[in-house]
């Protein structure tokens, strides 16, 4: 029938069916049921195969603890621990997780002991004829003694329906081992399965795929720094043809080794590209040397003239000058002029002697 809904109150909540939508709700919660036997165990059974049965129990045992937050909105309600329990395992048994009970519970100690008849985890094992334990309820029971306790807890069982024992029990202590700590023991041991290493080898391919990437962010940030190094090493050394066959090499700041050996490769590259017969060396913008220095610029003016091209030294400053002198640098064989204006008008008439030869 269309719109048709069916409702019932059970151990104080609202249990609804809405068959147009195929949907039965718990308080107004989505709910589902299985058949343990057959679905359940089918499910179970499988996720078993692929992880193994440590990892399995502990993974249900975090699941369990970690779905507590309904349950202690229940149990909290009410004026004791014990009470609030009581109602909880109303709801529990109508929804089919067994009759639950706390056999014992010690707050001095800390210590609490459940059982549970009918559990639907030793009913979906005795289909399967196996027993793996019943750790989600177990990771249930360790939750709310965390919260009644104060603590983290353990959930040890110690009696098995899927053994064929009239229930499963459980009992509960302080550990100082989280289920995460040791699931990461798990992982690290011997005892790590398939699955186990299918999730290392997705991470290790994720870990590999970031560091390509950092790989590659810095080979783009090097090529970046060295293009930005080449346009501060062209901007540091600007040669520039002021006149056909004339080259000027503005020399400005200091003159360490690297750089000197830059301006000298640039310059005697230029020179031949060019076939330049005259190359300004302009020290206007040097305002002092050291013997390194001076070491340094005379080797590019031989370097110019073993090429065959005149080299032309303007704008030396007088306190330049005189630390060259002091220092007993050889230039005699360097022409060199007040400016580059002169030094320019120097190359011309070079040049129109050249031609006037040759003529």
């Amino acid at each position: 029938m269309s719109g048709e809904r069916k409702k019932v109150e059970i151990a104080g909540i609202t249990v609804e069916w809405d068959l147009d939508e195929g949907k039965n709700l718990w308080a107004g919660s989505p709910a589902l049921s299985m058949w343990i036997g057959s679905t359940v165990a089918g499910m179970m059974s499988s996720v078993q195969r692929m992880v193994g049965t440590e990892r399995f129990n502990l993974s249900l045992q975090s699941g369990g603890r970690d779905s507590i937050r309904d349950d202690w909105a229940v149990i909290e309600r009410a004026p004791t621990f014990e009470e609030g329990f009581a109602a909880l395992g109303a709801i529990a048994a109508a929804a089919g997780w067994g009759r639950w009970h706390i056999a014992a519970l010690d707050r001095a100690a800390r210590e609490a002991r459940f059982r549970v008849v009918n559990s639907w985890e030793g009913m979906y094992q005795n289909a399967l004829g196996v027993c793996w334990g019943s750790s989600m309820l177990a990771g249930k029971f360790a939750g709310y003694c965390g919260k009644l306790f104060g603590v983290n807890c353990w959930a040890e069982q110690t009696s098995f329906i899927a053994r064929g024992e009239a229930y499963d029990e459980f009992v509960v202590r302080p550990s100082e081992t989280t289920i995460e700590e040791q699931l990461e023991a798990l992982f690290e041991s011997s005892k790590a399965t398939s699955a186990d290493l299918a999730v290392a080898l997705a991470k290790l391919r994720q870990e590999v795929e970031e560091r390509q990437q950092v790989e590659t962010e810095l080979r783009e940030k090097l090529a970046l720094i060295h293009r930005q190094e080449e346009a501060m090493r062209a901007m540091s050394t600007p040669i520039i043809t002021i006149w056909d066959g004339v080259l000027t090499l503005p020399v400005v700041g200091s003159l360490d080794s690297g750089r000197a050996s830059s301006m000298m490769e640039q310059l005697l590259a230029e020179i031949v590209r060019s076939r330049s017969r005259f190359a300004i060396l302009d020290l206007t913008g040097v305002d002092m040397v050291d013997t390194a220095t001076a070491d340094h610029l005379l080797k590019i003016m031989r370097a110019v003239e073993l090429l065959g091209a005149r080299c032309v030294v303007t704008g030396i400053r007088p306190g330049v000058a005189q630390t060259m002198v002091s220092l007993g640098v050889d230039l005699a064989s360097i022409s060199t002029l007040r400016n580059l204006q002169e030094g320019l008008k120097a190359c011309m008439r070079w040049i129109e002697k050249e031609r006037v030869k040759r003529d």
